[in-house]
């Protein structure tokens, strides 16, 4: 199998997490992707996934499967034990409700409101992700507020849980990993009063698929190259 990403960035942060979790490290091809320089918006890439984003899953029989969930939902039924993504239907259905609200009300806001309110990833990529309407920096802005409620939001529920999906690790706690990762790139921090949220972090930072993969948000010379 094949893995088109650019490491550090925050959905091949998630698949990363999810191979190291399941031990299937050995048997992917990483196959990286200029993200800065817009690969992902050109044909040869488009052609594997139309929505132009990383990462995207080749399976050995040609088949491209993109975006991260149903990466993680076919890498974590391989082995028959589906640890991350539930094995009865309510665990399925708990981690999926908790997966679509981790990226809804953190990882996709806090990414537009780094790609709508910030330079973003430079120039190249601007021009894809910015287009150029009234109000786009206003908007940016209440998406770093929708990002800061998400964040109050996963507080409360890890006050109560010692996961984002109940008593076990699963996607949902990756994906707001994730999302904080991404926090930090974009300068957007997780509140001072929001103690679980901050100790969940800290023993998710912790576990061995997370601590030497998830690595920074972006590598530094991607920000020296856009200047940040």
């Amino acid at each position: 199998m094949r893995i088109f990403d650019r490491p550090g960035f925050p959905n091949p942060a998630r698949i990363r997490i999810v191979l190291a979790e399941k031990g299937l490290d050995p048997l992917i091809e990483f196959v990286p992707v200029d993200l800065i320089g817009a690969e992902h918006k050109q044909t040869a890439f488009l052609e594997k996934n139309p929505s132009g984003v990383v990462p995207v899953l080749q399976l050995d029989d040609g088949t491209y499967i993109a975006e991260a969930t149903a990466i993680t939902e076919y890498l974590d039924n391989l082995d028959g034990d589906p640890k991350l993504t539930g094995r009865t239907p309510r665990e399925k259905a708990v981690i999926h409700m908790m997966q679509r609200r981790a990226e809804a009300d953190l990882l996709d806001a806090v990414g537009n409101y780094f790609h709508h309110a910030t330079p973003g990833l430079g120039a190249e990529l601007q021009a894809f992700k910015s287009p150029e309407w009234a109000g786009r920096q206003e908007w940016g802005h209440r998406q770093r507020d929708k990002a800061l409620a998400g964040m109050t939001y996963f507080d409360t529920v890890l006050q109560n849980h010692p996961f984002v999906a109940g008593d076990a690790f699963s996607m949902a706690d990756i994906t707001v990993f994730a999302g904080l990762m991404f926090a930090d790139a974009a300068g957007i921090v997780i509140p001072e009063d929001h103690f679980a949220l901050r100790a969940w972090r800290a023993k998710v930072a912790e576990l061995p698929s997370v601590k030497n993969r998830s690595g920074q948000m972006f590598v530094a010379d991607d920000l020296r190259r856009l200047g940040c």
